[in-house]
């Protein structure tokens, strides 16, 4: 079966076409990175104009790079939440368009099961590693999500949440990080690469362990590096308005040139690891997971990565089960892309879960899923 994926949920306009679940005939992301950069983070109006101009081109590209024609598609799977709403609209109304328009079925995705489901994907070139074996623990790190994911049954979006952060998610405390130190967005991309050479025990920076809980929380990191650098700010320089503007430009704040900025990022970038790895590690130990796996933005980062195999290898060391592979899925599906969406959509479809032309767009979901039957 192909499955057309849509992805609008945040800043990228993205649209793939998946076979049977797991292979990626195309993948098309159109990234609006640059448009941001200069307003120092997502500016959600900006995002949702720029995805109305990109879909149709994306969408187009995606089909043709697939190979295929649009009678060979046998549904559309599309992001109906969680994200910004302008930008969901977006997706969802060019998925209810097209599918109505080829008389094809819809199938909402949640964003975060999507991230999750990426670990299944293999391109079409690439070898395959086989699904993952369950049960599972994923450690869920983006933007605007910080989770811990058991998967003990081989049904899509049945996921239990055993842990999630209660403010900052990971990848917004590297944005906000790399804002407090100057370093640019997005955040994680940019700490990493200012923490190279730098020492990580050069600063002791809180950890927010919270007792036994699998909880996160990332604010209390964020205002101790607030506190080292406020010292070495220099003062902002005067520009003057721009009234033809719509959106102010985003201005780095100047340091002294005695900041240690790549210690500091060191530092900042080993206590987020730090934590999400010993939690991760924990919850797998605990439920007895067979594979371990890394998925949304953040699973890019190279030391998470390393620091998570560690962690796990260390709890199962002593215990009486082997030690779970830990997975993540390639760079491509890492952050936002339509791939992970088809692929999920593919399962969905399996199961009967599908929606219609009444399908919304849900910025946050409530506690019962909505959009699918």
């Amino acid at each position: 079966m192909n499955i057309l994926g849509i992805e609008t949920s945040c800043d990228e306009t993205a649209a793939s076409v998946v076979v049977d679940g797991r292979l990626v005939r195309s993948n098309v992301i159109s990234s609006q990175i640059a448009l941001h950069r200069a307003h120092g983070g997502v500016v959600p109006e900006l995002a949702a104009r720029g995805q109305v101009q990109a879909i149709v081109p994306v969408v187009q590209a995606a089909i043709a790079e697939s190979g295929l024609e649009r009678r060979d598609l046998d549904a559309i799977a599309f992001t109906h939440g969680p994200g910004l709403a302008g930008s969901l609209i977006v997706g969802v109304n060019a998925a209810k368009a097209l599918g109505y328009a080829l008389d094809l079925p819809l199938v909402p995705v949640n964003h975060l099961e999507a991230h999750v489901y990426a670990n299944w994907l293999r391109p079409t070139m690439g070898d395959d590693p086989g699904e993952p074996a369950l049960p599972a623990v994923c450690l869920l790190v983006s933007g605007g999500h910080t989770e811990i994911r058991l998967m003990d049954a081989d049904e899509a979006g049945r996921d239990t949440i055993l842990g999630r952060t209660l403010d900052d998610a990971a990848g917004e405390a590297f944005d906000k990080g790399a804002r407090l130190l100057g370093l640019g967005y997005p955040g994680g991309p940019a700490i990493q690469r200012a923490a190279a050479g730098g020492d990580p025990a050069a600063f002791d920076l809180p950890r927010a362990r919270l007792g036994d809980s699998l909880d996160f929380s990332f604010s209390g990191l964020k205002t101790a590096l607030l506190r080292i650098v406020e010292p070495y700010r220099l003062p902002a320089e005067a520009a003057p308005p721009d009234p033809a503007a719509l959106f102010p430009k985003h201005r780095p704040p100047r340091f002294d040139e005695t900041l240690p900025l790549a210690d500091l990022a060191a530092s900042f970038e080993q206590a987020i690891v730090d934590i999400l790895a010993e939690k991760t590690a924990r919850a797998a130990l605990t439920h007895g997971a067979r594979t371990v796996m890394i998925a949304g933005g953040v699973a890019a980062n190279r030391h998470l990565r390393d620091r998570l195999v560690q962690g796990v290898a260390k709890v199962f060391s002593g215990a009486s089960m082997p030690v779970p592979p830990v997975r993540w899925p390639e760079f491509a599906f890492c952050t936002d892309n339509a791939a992970m969406v088809a692929g999920l959509g593919y399962r969905l479809l399996c199961a009967g879960r599908t929606g219609d032309l009444r399908t919304d767009a849900y910025p946050r979901f409530p506690s019962a899923h909505p959009g699918a039957r």
